[in-house]
């Protein structure tokens, strides 16, 4: 996508090589989206150099408008931004709903990082401190972390180009020449407010076509169900196939304060890769276990739920005619009915005025959020929440 990028300090090489961060290389983007759309095979280990990239050239423009960044700082900004995702698992959104529900990967990123820290010696105190932003210059955490940072920029363009979605195109290097920093706060120039405007209508075109593309649901909740079922089974039959790391996680339960005590459950964790579910879902497609088998078979297969989505809630009337259908099909038991129909919501936010802003700086000095400075578009209403139900249960 760049062309060549160059690696900016020592440390950060040094960290590319780390095996924590070689992992990356075997785990996917974005997931279950290559069902849908063929090419989205690009990893995380290219969106973590990809946005590193990015927040060099961030660098660059700042210093070039008078803004003080040292040499420290860049490298330390650089690595956040290039560990921003390392505590990510394996297909992670169905993970954290599965194998380790309720851990969040920003908090596995941060024990990643500490590890990191104690094995180089502190070098990475500085770059933590901006992660979790605790240092004085607020606007440097804002290009790790924010509406408009270097995470977003690197993933709407590239998962545009390897879906093929052409509506994710963005013109990042525009919208980094119009930074500037306005009371410790990063904002955009008045001359770069259409190419926010473009980067927001993306966003949200984007999440409807490709990170919550019906299919996609529907693939990453049979999954989901997969794993759930795998840990039912592997708590009374050790016999279950599974690697060695994801054994650990189907046969006990844990929360981010049993990952801050114990060493080897992190570096199990650190183990964990695509290829260890997609090996074990695989192998249990042969199950005796006629949910886990029906399931994996599925997920193998591309036989995924047939999912609808309404504006409205789905009715209990409709519900229960699906429920009565799938018994009478498939002849399971009632209580085996949550592996088979599911119902939820989904939401697409693209720009949530409450969690930061996309300031736009003007030419006398004013700051206006997006949402009031734009005049071609109604951003206001494009970013306003939206939300869908949806049902999920299998093809007849």
């Amino acid at each position: 996508m760049y062309g060549f990028i160059t690696i900016p300090f020592e440390l950060v090489f040094k960290l590319i090589e780390h095996p924590y961060f070689q992992r990356l290389r075997r785990i996917r983007q974005l997931g279950m989206t290559h069902l849908v759309y063929p090419g989205a095979h690009h990893t995380r280990f290219h969106h973590a150099l990809g946005a590193m990239h990015l927040m060099g050239a961030a660098i660059e423009v700042l210093r070039s408008k008078g803004h003080t960044i040292s040499v420290e700082e860049a490298e330390a900004v650089s690595i956040a931004i290039l560990l921003h995702d390392i505590g990510h698992g394996p297909f992670s959104h169905a993970l954290e709903d599965s194998i380790v529900p309720g851990i969040k990967h920003e908090e596995l990123s941060k024990l990643f990082m500490d590890r990191l820290n104690e094995e180089f010696g502190g070098a990475l105190t500085l770059a933590i401190t901006i992660f979790q932003n605790e240092y004085p210059k607020r606007f440097l955490h804002q290009l790790v972390s924010s509406q408009l940072d270097m995470d977003r920029l690197d993933y709407l363009g590239r998962d545009s180009f390897f879906t093929g979605v052409s509506e994710g195109v963005i013109s990042h290097e525009r919208i980094i020449k119009m930074l500037e920093v306005h009371d410790d706060k990063l904002a955009i120039e008045e001359k770069g407010i259409y190419s926010i405007e473009k980067f927001i209508v993306a966003r949200r075109l984007m999440y409807w076509q490709v990170y919550l593309h019906k299919t996609v649901v529907s693939a990453e909740w049979m999954l989901i169900n997969i794993l759930r079922r795998a840990r039912e089974i592997a708590r009374i039959d050790d016999s279950l196939f599974a690697t060695p790391s994801l054994r650990v996680f189907l046969l006990k339960d844990y929360n981010i304060s049993d990952f801050k005590k114990s060493p080897d459950l992190l570096e199990s964790f650190a183990r964990l890769d695509d290829s260890d579910i997609t090996t074990s879902v695989k192998l249990w497609s042969d199950s005796g276990d006629s949910v886990l088998s029906y399931l994996s078979k599925g997920m193998m297969n591309r036989k995924l739920y047939k999912i609808l989505l309404s504006k409205d809630a789905i009715p209990q009337q409709t519900q229960e005619k699906i429920k009565k259908e799938i018994m009478e099909r498939l002849g399971i038991e009632e209580s085996d009915l949550g592996y088979y129909l599911m119902t939820g919501e989904i939401v697409n936010n693209a720009y949530n005025t409450s969690i930061d802003k996309i300031n736009i700086l003007r030419k006398d000095g004013t700051v206006l959020d997006i949402s009031e400075a734009a005049d071609t578009l109604n951003i206001r209403e494009l970013s306003a929440p939206v939300l869908k139900h949806f049902i999920c249960y299998p093809k007849f």
